[in-house]
Protein backbone atom coordinates (compact mmCIF):
# COMPACT_ATOMS: atom_id res chain seq x y z
CA UNK A 1 0.00 0.00 0.00
CA UNK A 2 1.68 3.39 -1.18
CA UNK A 3 -0.13 6.16 1.76
CA UNK A 4 2.72 8.84 1.77
CA UNK A 5 2.10 12.61 0.35
CA UNK A 6 0.59 12.72 -2.31
CA UNK A 7 4.15 14.18 -4.72
CA UNK A 8 5.79 10.78 -3.84
CA UNK A 9 2.57 8.22 -4.67
CA UNK A 10 3.50 8.34 -8.69
CA UNK A 11 7.67 6.91 -7.54
CA UNK A 12 6.73 4.98 -4.65
CA UNK A 13 3.96 3.15 -7.21
CA UNK A 14 6.07 2.88 -9.86
CA UNK A 15 8.79 1.36 -8.42
CA UNK A 16 6.87 -1.47 -7.04
CA UNK A 17 4.55 -2.27 -10.41
CA UNK A 18 7.94 -2.74 -12.27
CA UNK A 19 8.94 -5.15 -9.62
CA UNK A 20 6.01 -6.98 -10.20
CA UNK A 21 3.96 -6.37 -7.51
CA UNK A 22 0.27 -5.77 -6.62
CA UNK A 23 -0.51 -2.19 -5.55
CA UNK A 24 -2.94 0.13 -3.08
CA UNK A 25 -2.27 3.52 -3.98
CA UNK A 26 -4.39 6.45 -2.00
CA UNK A 27 -5.82 9.08 -4.45
CA UNK A 28 -4.76 11.30 -5.98
CA UNK A 29 -2.80 8.18 -8.18
CA UNK A 30 -0.69 10.59 -9.33
CA UNK A 31 -0.18 14.44 -9.59
CA UNK A 32 0.36 14.58 -13.51
CA UNK A 33 -1.80 12.74 -16.15
CA UNK A 34 1.52 11.37 -17.85
CA UNK A 35 2.32 9.81 -14.57
CA UNK A 36 -0.70 7.94 -14.17
CA UNK A 37 -0.96 7.04 -18.14
CA UNK A 38 2.42 5.03 -17.50
CA UNK A 39 1.41 3.68 -14.23
CA UNK A 40 -1.89 2.46 -15.83
CA UNK A 41 -0.10 0.90 -18.47
CA UNK A 42 2.89 -0.68 -16.30
CA UNK A 43 0.21 -2.45 -14.19
CA UNK A 44 -1.73 -4.06 -17.31
CA UNK A 45 2.45 -5.27 -18.31
CA UNK A 46 2.70 -7.04 -15.19
CA UNK A 47 -0.21 -8.12 -15.00
CA UNK A 48 -0.06 -6.60 -11.51
CA UNK A 49 -3.48 -5.20 -9.64
CA UNK A 50 -3.25 -1.51 -9.10
CA UNK A 51 -6.21 -0.01 -7.11
CA UNK A 52 -6.44 3.48 -5.96
CA UNK A 53 -8.19 4.40 -2.60
CA UNK A 54 -11.19 6.63 -4.01
CA UNK A 55 -12.98 5.50 -0.09
CA UNK A 56 -16.12 6.85 -0.89
CA UNK A 57 -16.88 4.67 -3.58
CA UNK A 58 -17.05 1.69 -0.81
CA UNK A 59 -18.52 3.44 1.42
CA UNK A 60 -22.28 2.11 1.96
CA UNK A 61 -23.79 4.84 2.01
CA UNK A 62 -22.51 5.83 -1.79
CA UNK A 63 -23.41 2.18 -2.81
CA UNK A 64 -27.31 2.97 -1.31
CA UNK A 65 -26.81 6.28 -3.98
CA UNK A 66 -25.40 4.33 -7.31
CA UNK A 67 -28.29 1.25 -6.64
CA UNK A 68 -30.46 3.69 -7.12
CA UNK A 69 -29.39 6.00 -9.81
CA UNK A 70 -28.92 2.30 -11.94
CA UNK A 71 -32.23 1.65 -10.93
CA UNK A 72 -33.66 4.70 -12.41
CA UNK A 73 -35.24 5.54 -8.69
CA UNK A 74 -34.36 9.15 -9.49
CA UNK A 75 -35.53 9.30 -12.67
CA UNK A 76 -33.77 11.60 -15.32
CA UNK A 77 -30.28 12.44 -13.45
CA UNK A 78 -30.08 16.60 -13.74
CA UNK A 79 -27.50 17.20 -11.51
CA UNK A 80 -24.83 16.81 -8.55
CA UNK A 81 -23.28 18.72 -6.10
CA UNK A 82 -20.87 18.50 -2.89
CA UNK A 83 -19.47 20.44 -0.28
CA UNK A 84 -16.04 19.38 1.53
CA UNK A 85 -14.81 22.16 3.75
CA UNK A 86 -13.70 22.19 7.15
CA UNK A 87 -11.28 24.91 9.44
CA UNK A 88 -8.66 21.96 9.03
CA UNK A 89 -5.15 20.86 8.42
CA UNK A 90 -3.75 23.33 5.68
CA UNK A 91 -1.36 21.29 3.10
CA UNK A 92 1.50 22.85 1.71
CA UNK A 93 2.47 20.25 -1.11
CA UNK A 94 -0.83 20.37 -2.63
CA UNK A 95 -3.91 22.58 -2.91
CA UNK A 96 -7.36 22.10 -1.58
CA UNK A 97 -8.55 21.17 -4.90
CA UNK A 98 -5.78 17.84 -5.33
CA UNK A 99 -6.22 16.65 -1.28
CA UNK A 100 -10.09 17.23 -1.01
CA UNK A 101 -11.35 16.93 -4.50
CA UNK A 102 -10.20 13.42 -5.43
CA UNK A 103 -12.90 12.09 -3.29
CA UNK A 104 -16.14 14.39 -4.66
CA UNK A 105 -15.48 13.56 -8.20
CA UNK A 106 -14.58 9.88 -7.71
CA UNK A 107 -18.52 9.51 -6.58
CA UNK A 108 -19.64 12.06 -8.94
CA UNK A 109 -17.86 9.91 -12.28
CA UNK A 110 -19.09 6.70 -10.12
CA UNK A 111 -22.76 7.90 -10.06
CA UNK A 112 -23.23 9.20 -13.64
CA UNK A 113 -21.02 6.98 -15.41
CA UNK A 114 -19.62 9.37 -17.46
CA UNK A 115 -16.64 11.57 -17.73
CA UNK A 116 -17.26 15.67 -18.44
CA UNK A 117 -16.79 17.19 -21.38
CA UNK A 118 -15.01 19.95 -19.73
CA UNK A 119 -14.13 21.63 -16.52
CA UNK A 120 -14.24 25.26 -15.08
CA UNK A 121 -12.65 25.67 -12.04
CA UNK A 122 -11.85 29.39 -9.65
CA UNK A 123 -9.93 28.87 -6.45
CA UNK A 124 -7.78 31.22 -4.37
CA UNK A 125 -4.82 31.10 -1.89
CA UNK A 126 -5.60 33.35 0.87
CA UNK A 127 -2.99 31.99 3.35
CA UNK A 128 0.21 30.93 1.33
CA UNK A 129 -0.09 32.77 -1.90
CA UNK A 130 0.58 29.83 -4.10
CA UNK A 131 -1.31 26.92 -2.72
CA UNK A 132 -5.37 26.97 -3.03
CA UNK A 133 -7.37 27.24 0.62
CA UNK A 134 -10.65 27.28 -1.61
CA UNK A 135 -11.67 25.70 -5.22
CA UNK A 136 -15.04 26.10 -6.55
CA UNK A 137 -14.96 22.91 -9.76
CA UNK A 138 -18.30 23.09 -12.44
CA UNK A 139 -18.21 20.01 -14.43
CA UNK A 140 -20.79 19.96 -17.68
CA UNK A 141 -21.35 16.48 -19.22
CA UNK A 142 -23.42 14.85 -22.37
CA UNK A 143 -26.88 15.37 -21.97
CA UNK A 144 -26.64 18.46 -20.30
CA UNK A 145 -25.68 17.11 -16.84
CA UNK A 146 -24.11 18.89 -13.96
CA UNK A 147 -22.00 18.68 -11.35
CA UNK A 148 -20.49 20.93 -8.89
CA UNK A 149 -17.61 20.62 -5.96
CA UNK A 150 -16.55 22.87 -3.60
CA UNK A 151 -13.38 22.21 -1.06
CA UNK A 152 -11.84 24.09 1.19
CA UNK A 153 -9.93 23.78 4.32
CA UNK A 154 -10.43 27.60 5.66
CA UNK A 155 -14.39 27.34 6.16
CA UNK A 156 -16.31 27.83 9.45
CA UNK A 157 -18.55 24.59 8.79
CA UNK A 158 -17.46 20.97 8.61
CA UNK A 159 -19.40 19.25 5.80
CA UNK A 160 -19.14 16.45 3.51
CA UNK A 161 -21.93 16.28 2.14
CA UNK A 162 -23.38 15.47 -1.88
CA UNK A 163 -26.81 16.20 -3.05
CA UNK A 164 -28.26 14.90 -6.03
CA UNK A 165 -31.44 15.67 -7.95
CA UNK A 166 -33.39 13.83 -10.86
CA UNK A 167 -36.54 14.54 -12.49
CA UNK A 168 -38.25 12.09 -10.06
CA UNK A 169 -36.44 12.18 -6.55
CA UNK A 170 -33.75 14.11 -4.88
CA UNK A 171 -31.10 12.73 -2.28
CA UNK A 172 -28.70 13.89 0.24
CA UNK A 173 -25.99 11.75 1.49
CA UNK A 174 -24.48 13.55 4.37
CA UNK A 175 -21.32 11.65 5.76
CA UNK A 176 -21.14 13.82 8.87
CA UNK A 177 -24.25 12.48 10.03
CA UNK A 178 -23.84 9.41 12.78
CA UNK A 179 -26.53 7.05 11.55
CA UNK A 180 -28.87 8.67 8.99
CA UNK A 181 -26.30 9.43 6.54
CA UNK A 182 -28.79 9.21 3.24
CA UNK A 183 -32.28 10.88 2.88
CA UNK A 184 -34.39 10.57 0.05
CA UNK A 185 -36.94 12.99 -1.10
CA UNK A 186 -39.13 12.59 -2.97
CA UNK A 187 -40.09 15.89 -4.64
CA UNK A 188 -39.44 17.25 -8.52
CA UNK A 189 -41.84 19.90 -11.05
CA UNK A 190 -44.13 17.66 -13.12
CA UNK A 191 -44.89 18.37 -16.30
CA UNK A 192 -48.77 18.59 -17.39
CA UNK A 193 -49.84 16.28 -19.43
CA UNK A 194 -52.30 18.61 -21.32
CA UNK A 195 -51.32 22.20 -20.94
CA UNK A 196 -53.80 24.18 -20.82
CA UNK A 197 -52.55 27.69 -19.84
CA UNK A 198 -48.52 28.26 -18.85
CA UNK A 199 -49.47 28.63 -15.25
CA UNK A 200 -50.47 24.99 -15.13
CA UNK A 201 -47.40 23.62 -17.39
CA UNK A 202 -45.66 22.57 -14.50
CA UNK A 203 -46.86 21.54 -11.38
CA UNK A 204 -44.43 21.17 -8.13
CA UNK A 205 -44.96 18.20 -6.24
CA UNK A 206 -43.14 17.84 -2.44
CA UNK A 207 -44.02 14.49 -0.77
CA UNK A 208 -42.57 11.90 1.33
CA UNK A 209 -39.28 12.16 2.83
CA UNK A 210 -37.34 8.57 3.37
CA UNK A 211 -33.93 7.40 5.34
CA UNK A 212 -33.67 4.30 4.60
CA UNK A 213 -31.35 2.12 7.10
CA UNK A 214 -27.20 1.95 6.05
CA UNK A 215 -25.17 -0.07 7.45
CA UNK A 216 -22.52 1.40 9.41
CA UNK A 217 -19.35 -0.71 8.64
CA UNK A 218 -16.35 0.93 8.34
CA UNK A 219 -15.20 2.08 4.49
CA UNK A 220 -11.80 1.65 5.09
CA UNK A 221 -12.79 -2.12 5.93
CA UNK A 222 -14.63 -2.50 2.83
CA UNK A 223 -11.66 -1.42 0.86
CA UNK A 224 -8.90 -3.38 2.15
CA UNK A 225 -10.92 -6.35 2.11
CA UNK A 226 -11.73 -5.90 -1.83
CA UNK A 227 -8.28 -5.54 -2.72
CA UNK A 228 -7.30 -8.63 -1.00
CA UNK A 229 -10.49 -10.37 -2.80
CA UNK A 230 -9.16 -8.78 -5.77
CA UNK A 231 -5.64 -10.10 -5.49
CA UNK A 232 -6.74 -13.76 -4.37
CA UNK A 233 -9.07 -13.94 -7.14
CA UNK A 234 -7.01 -11.93 -10.01
CA UNK A 235 -9.72 -9.55 -10.76
CA UNK A 236 -9.94 -5.82 -11.58
CA UNK A 237 -11.13 -3.53 -7.95
CA UNK A 238 -13.78 -1.12 -8.95
CA UNK A 239 -11.59 1.88 -7.96
CA UNK A 240 -9.03 0.14 -10.50
CA UNK A 241 -6.10 2.02 -12.40
CA UNK A 242 -8.56 3.27 -14.91
CA UNK A 243 -10.40 4.80 -12.27
CA UNK A 244 -7.47 6.73 -10.80
CA UNK A 245 -6.55 7.68 -13.75
CA UNK A 246 -9.99 9.38 -14.94
CA UNK A 247 -9.75 11.52 -11.36
CA UNK A 248 -6.53 12.66 -12.38
CA UNK A 249 -7.41 13.69 -16.33
CA UNK A 250 -10.54 16.04 -14.64
CA UNK A 251 -7.94 17.05 -11.61
CA UNK A 252 -6.07 18.08 -14.08
CA UNK A 253 -8.15 20.15 -16.47
CA UNK A 254 -9.31 21.98 -13.15
CA UNK A 255 -6.13 23.10 -12.71
CA UNK A 256 -5.74 24.05 -15.81
CA UNK A 257 -8.52 26.46 -15.38
CA UNK A 258 -7.58 27.16 -12.59
CA UNK A 259 -4.31 29.05 -13.69
CA UNK A 260 -5.96 30.43 -16.55
CA UNK A 261 -8.55 32.22 -14.56
CA UNK A 262 -11.40 29.90 -14.87
CA UNK A 263 -11.44 29.44 -18.27
CA UNK A 264 -13.02 26.08 -19.81
CA UNK A 265 -11.07 22.91 -20.10
CA UNK A 266 -11.92 20.05 -21.88
CA UNK A 267 -11.33 17.05 -20.71
CA UNK A 268 -9.17 14.87 -23.15
CA UNK A 269 -9.41 11.53 -24.28
CA UNK A 270 -8.21 8.59 -23.81
CA UNK A 271 -4.47 8.45 -25.24
CA UNK A 272 -4.26 4.71 -27.91
CA UNK A 273 -3.15 2.07 -25.10
CA UNK A 274 -5.46 3.25 -22.08
CA UNK A 275 -8.98 2.07 -21.89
Amino acid sequence: MVSSSAVAHYPIARTLLAAGKDVYVEKPLALEVAHAEELVRLAAERGSILMVGHLLIHHPGVRYLKGMVDRGDLGELYYIYSQRVNLGKVRRDESALWSFAPHDLSVILHLLGMEPIDVVARGSAFLQGRVEDVVFVDLRFPGGRLAHVHVSWLDPHKLRKFTVVGSQKMVVFDDMEASEKVRIYDKGVDRAGQVVSYGDALTVRSGDIVIPRISLQEPLRIECQHFIDCIRERRAPITDGQDGLRVVRVLAAAQASLDAGGAPIPVAALPAGVS
